[in-house]
């Protein structure tokens, strides 16, 4: 997540795809037919037009467009993966609960860390020159809330369902929560609060518990919160929370990313190009390099054209349904929705292959 040298990039990849080639393989083995998922499928078109951009010379940069297409191959991995892994109730289960014990020791950690670990390091030794404070091995803060985003509603769903263990889950997600808080993302407290308030209510629509225990579970989820965030601490948000007009460099780049869609509405300038493009386009230059366009919708349209961003959409269009049925899903349209404001698909391809993993997993 924070290694910058090309191994550890690559490292992950060849384990991916590699994971990806023994699955089809044991699949051949056994007799079974390889169905393709339709978002498996829209996956790897993404993958594909990147090629078609290179063939016909439609990328300003053609090695980062290879890079790209290689990343979408690996998401295409980790989703065909996530999906066939999880098809019995018990692999499912077993998958969602070592996500979830993941996700709450990567957030006691980033908590620890931010609050303890020079700016700029990771874990207390590796300096990343970026002189911002670290949470765990990420180095954004919206990127972590991204994280705790698709997992988040895991936690509290279970809370809700399983009485035995409601009060470890809701701690669970308390920790998760105030790790946000602590990180001070706007755009992550915010859907993680509406996830807290959602996910209970989406619970309790589907039948599953009384209102009773939806009026219990919300008050003891905003009251374990509360606890947690007061020990965490709040000022980092509330601080940023008073910011004036603070998306209004976001919006010169969602400007800047429209004008370069009109220029290039069909292909686009070539998958992973944005960086490289955005410079002829740029409305302001302040003397620092611009790295993402802060939007993950305009980027992919103004890299792949109108047909990718066509593509994303039916991805997650198709993904609503499932999402809503498995309750805990909420989390990753969640994460779309974050993709509005920032990009955490963007930059660290091993979280958007997490991302895409956990789409797998909702699909029964």
């Amino acid at each position: 997540m924070w290694v910058q040298a090309r191994w550890a990039l690559s490292a992950f990849e060849l384990a991916m795809l590699g994971l990806a080639a023994v699955a089809i393989v044991r699949r051949f083995m056994s007799g079974r037919s390889i169905s393709i998922h339709p978002v498996a499928m829209l996956l790897a078109l993404v993958a594909l037009w990147g090629v078609v951009q290179i063939v016909a010379h439609r990328t300003v940069y053609e090695m980062k467009t290879w890079e790209a297409v290689l990343g979408w191959m690996v998401n295409t991995s980790a989703f065909s993966l996530a999906l066939e892994e999880t098809r019995s109730i018990e692999r499912r289960e077993r998958f969602l609960r070592v996500v979830l014990i993941f996700a709450f020791v990567l957030s006691v950690t980033t908590v620890f860390t931010l609050l303890t670990s020079p700016a700029g390091f990771v874990f207390w030794k590796f300096d990343v020159g970026t002189g911002h404070p670290t949470l765990g091995p990420f180095l954004y803060r919206n990127q972590w809330a991204a994280f705790v985003e698709a997992v988040l509603p895991l936690a509290i769903v279970r809370a809700l369902l399983d009485r035995k263990r409601a009060v470890i889950y809701m701690a669970i997600a308390a920790v998760m929560f105030g790790s946000v808080i602590a990180g001070g993302s706007r755009t992550g407290s915010i859907l993680c609060l509406s996830e807290i308030v959602i996910t209970p209510i989406a619970v309790y629509l589907s039948r599953l518990i009384s209102g009773r225990t939806l009026f219990r579970g919300l008050a003891g989820g905003l009251a374990a919160i509360a606890v947690l965030t007061a020990v965490v601490g709040w000022e980092t948000i509330w601080n940023r929370l008073q910011e004036q007009n603070p998306y209004s460099l976001r919006a010169d780049l969602v400007k800047s990313s429209i004008d370069m869609i009109r220029d290039r509405p069909l292909m686009g300038f070539g998958l992973g190009t944005w960086p490289t493009a955005y410079p002829a386009y740029a409305r302001f230059d302040d003397g620092l390099f611009v790295n993402q366009a802060h939007n993950d919708w305009v980027q992919w349209a103004a890299e792949g054209g109108l047909p990718l961003l066509a593509m994303m959409l039916a991805i997650v269009v198709m993904s609503v349904r499932p999402a809503v049925r498995s309750l805990w899903g909420i989390g990753m349209l969640a994460v779309f929705v974050h993709c509005l404001v920032d990009y955490p698909m963007q930059q660290r391809p091993a979280l958007a292959a997490f991302f895409f993993a956990m789409l797998g997993a909702i699909w029964e």
